[in-house]
């Protein structure tokens, strides 16, 4: 009983000490976030050609999924591709780590892949989750139409019953 109440007051402590980090950091606020954000947009040159070309790809890709919203099935691809894409990034960045010289001013392609993270996995996870969700209202929006036949058919064979 004693080894039971000792780890649960090793438990307990652990939690508070948690709980204090937590509401330091909150106290603290989002500056160094904030901080953070700010010095990794300005270590960037925004002018380069191929950045440039990566977010005007983005701006495409995005209007597309807006413009096909319709397309249930061209959408489903991009979705794929979308994804393809984020898995491929880790791959993307060794390569493009090997030969930024060719391309880019500066080798922004770190191992742990956080510069590739942000500008292409980011947007192409952001571009899926929009997809996903135009997808989850066109399936609300074809149950609402199924239930809707199937009572109008429901009614129709009740009202031949009748007759």
């Amino acid at each position: 009983m004693d080894e039971l109440r000792s780890a649960f007051e090793d438990h307990f402590e652990q939690m508070a000490d948690l709980v204090q980090k937590l509401s330091s950091e909150l106290r603290s606020g989002l500056r160094p976030a904030y901080d953070n954000f700010i010095g990794f947009f300005h270590a960037i040159d925004w002018t380069e050609p191929w950045l440039m070309g990566l977010i005007a790809f983005h701006v495409m890709l995005l209007l597309l999924a807006i413009i096909s919203r319709k397309h249930v099935n061209f959408q489903m691809c991009l979705f794929l591709l979308a994804l393809g894409g984020v898995y491929f990034a880790e791959r993307l960045n060794k390569v493009l780590g090997d030969n930024w010289k060719s391309f880019a001013s500066q080798n922004y392609f770190d191992p742990q892949g956080l510069f590739l993270s942000a500008l292409w996995s980011g947007p192409l996870l952001i571009i899926a989750i929009i997809i996903l969700i135009n997808t989850l209202f066109s399936l609300c929006y074809l149950i609402v139409r199924w239930k809707r036949a199937e009572l109008r058919h429901r009614a129709r064979l009740s009202h031949n019953k009748q007759d």
